[in-house]
């Protein structure tokens, strides 16, 4: 598990045993061991909780997309699922409408498209570096991706697409 992992499980747990997370009025102070720096976080400020909640849209027959839930839970992002039998509209309504760009389910996560099965390493980068983009998708259905045959992703690329519909290799496995 990475190090971004480790505090963001230790900080889940912090607030679990505490009963704060939601309904504190004290600000919380994160320290990071890596660069030994403080991020205060206050309930009006955007918290790490708030960063890793993902809304997942699929169809509710698909294994592969709980497969995928599961694993991105894995990796501490608090989920809703939604299932739904026109995923492709909820596609539409957020931006994603080349077809050659979709997949299965599509996650929204602090305002980013996460399309089919994107790797966590990836959503945690695009969220640590918040790119002007729409979001990210492994268009199709990758055999070797999380939530298909394997965790550790292998051959294929994920994809960063914008609003203008350009698109770009953001990471190759």
């Amino acid at each position: 598990m990475s190090h971004p992992a480790i505090r963001a499980s230790m900080l889940i747990i912090s607030c679990l045993s505490a009963n704060a997370c939601s309904t504190s009025e004290e600000s919380a102070q994160l320290s990071t061991d890596n660069d030994s720096s403080s991020v205060l976080m206050s309930n009006t400020d955007t918290t790490l909780m708030d960063l890793r909640d993902m809304v997942v849209y699929k169809s509710p027959t698909c294994g592969c997309c709980q497969a995928w839930v599961s694993y991105v839970e894995d990796a501490g992002f608090a989920v809703k699922t939604i299932d739904t039998d026109n995923v492709d509209a909820i596609k539409s309504e957020h931006g994603l409408t080349d077809p050659s760009l979709k997949s299965c389910h599509t996650a929204v996560v602090d305002g980013y498209v996460i399309e089919g099965h994107v790797p966590v390493s990836d959503i945690e980068r695009l969220l640590a570096e918040r790119p002007a983009i729409v979001g990210l998708t492994a268009p199709g259905m990758p055999m070797m991706s999380p939530g298909m045959a394997s965790e550790t992703p292998k051959d294929y690329d994920v994809i960063a697409f914008d609003k203008n519909g350009r698109t770009r290799i953001y990471s190759s496995y």
